[in-house]
């Protein structure tokens, strides 16, 4: 049975297995440095998938200036292919329904698509961050 718990960062348990899968995502998988992954905790609301169980994929959201900043989506490569992030961003999605502002994230390249299909559209130029090529998507909320 999947299960999406939305938590804060002083629920330092879902907060630890947040951490464990985005270290072996981000900064094992991606090469991503460690430091870069560890900012704004406090100034965000978490999300954990837990599959039977097992924690698999997690993500947060954070206010900002501009609106709501969708980040660090991260599904174990074991879970991918499966529909767990779409799961997750669909849970994050609905927490900020009644928000009439601007929700955007920064997507790496390769998975463009797979906020495409969600209904983001891509925004500016191509960029760097963290060593890999994103682009600034924000959601259209006429699709």
């Amino acid at each position: 049975m999947i299960e999406i718990i939305k938590f804060e960062f002083s629920e330092k348990d879902f907060m630890k297995k947040a951490h464990d899968i985005r270290y072996e995502v981000f900064v094992v998988g991606q090469n991503c440095p460690e430091e870069l992954e560890w900012e704004f905790e406090e100034d965000s609301t978490h999300f954990l998938l837990i599959d039977n169980g097992i924690s698999k994929a997690t993500a947060r959201h954070r206010k900002t200036i501009e609106g709501y900043k969708l980040e660090r989506f991260a599904v174990l490569e074991s879970e991918r292919g499966k529909g767990l992030g779409r799961k997750i961003l669909k849970s994050i999605l609905f927490d900020l329904s009644n928000f009439k502002g601007l929700i955007y994230l920064h997507a790496q390249v390769d998975v463009i698509p797979f906020y495409e299909k969600i209904g983001f559209i891509k925004e500016g130029d191509q960029f760097e961050e963290a060593g890999i090529q994103h682009y600034k998507m924000y959601l259209n909320r006429n699709c």
